[in-house]
């Protein structure tokens, strides 16, 4: 990787993700694509940022001509809570605008990260241990999305050769960016409302069990797989990636060592519920261990610990 560019740089973990770039290949050579949102602080001033709406390929194609760009990090998408109320919108980015960076790629000869997701998954996929290559029937519009785009970025490495490759990612926890419309949202409000407030209202249920991983370890694992020899990829997109696998009374269990007055009720959001209730609870990562050395760093006291110690001198 010599000239990168995010697409979807101020999303949850594209902001981090294209500061760890910068940090290890030079602030110049990573561009920040950004649509609506504009970068600000340390994202917009260490580095160049360009407008990249994917559904424009004449803007991709731009950006990716002047910055002479090789690696594009493709990260702009619709997450599932916002494509099941928005499906049309859902279709246009998560599919079209990757089609349009997938021939760009073609026609400039760039590698393309493509993240996926255990929704990619659904009600007839095996919910524990699931394998990297097992059914994949998700009942969303955001699943649809997703195993359609591990498709299409198969099929442009196989008729193309562009070099794709992606991580079926779980949910993310960042101490840096709010949420944006996602199914596991919740175990990242959780921490901010035991800082502010010693109290959260869960929108799912006990015993509700999600693959998890905290976000140092998902933008290592996008570093590390796009880093690693092509030749050692036996699948090269969509590797099933995880770290710890919780529901909601083990998260707060977690935060109540180190906040003991913390508690907890629920409130269900049955939209939530249904599309968590069809996910993994927790995948097998072995291809990926096995296949380029993914290994991650956090399980969940660790991820606890210091979240609360980062949102703590934050809030």
């Amino acid at each position: 990787m010599k000239k990168i560019l995010v697409t979807g740089a101020v999303g949850q973990i594209g902001s981090e993700l294209t500061m760890e770039l910068r940090r290890r290949f030079g602030n110049e050579n990573v561009v920040a694509g950004v649509h609506r949102t504009k970068p600000e602080g340390k994202l917009k001033e260490s580095g160049p940022h360009a407008a990249v709406d994917c559904t424009r390929p004449e803007q991709v194609k731009s950006v990716v001509e002047k910055f002479n760009i090789d690696t594009i990090f493709h990260l702009a998408a619709i997450l599932s809570a916002v494509a099941e109320a928005k499906p049309n919108l859902a279709w246009k980015v998560n599919i079209d605008g990757l089609y349009n960076v997938l021939e760009v790629a073609r026609e400039y000869d760039c590698a393309v990260f493509t993240p996926s997701s255990i929704g990619a998954f659904g009600n007839s996929t095996p919910l524990d241990d699931t394998p990297q290559d097992t059914i994949q029937r998700p009942g969303t519009m955001y699943g649809v999305t997703k195993v359609s785009g591990e498709l299409l970025c198969d099929y442009y490495y196989k008729r193309f050769g562009v070099d794709t490759r992606g991580l079926r990612y779980p949910g993310i926890i960042s101490n840096v960016t709010l949420p944006g419309g996602g199914t596991t949202d919740y175990a990242v409000e959780i921490y901010y409302e035991a800082i502010k407030n010693k109290h959260y209202t869960c929108n799912l249920k006990k015993g509700t069990y999600l693959d998890m991983m905290y976000m140092p370890d998902a933008i290592k694992g996008a570093i590390d797989l796009m880093e690693a020899a092509a030749d050692k990829l036996e699948h090269r997109n969509a590797f099933n990636v995880t770290a710890m696998s919780f529901d909601p009374e083990m998260i707060a269990a977690s935060i109540k060592k180190i906040i003991p007055e913390f508690t907890m009720d629920y409130k269900v959001d049955p939209v939530k519920q249904e599309i968590a209730e069809s996910w993994p609870n927790k995948m097998d990562d072995s291809a990926a261990r096995k296949e380029w050395g993914w290994e991650p760093q956090y399980n969940l006291d660790a991820m606890t610990k210091d979240m609360l110690e980062v949102l703590t001198k934050r809030l």
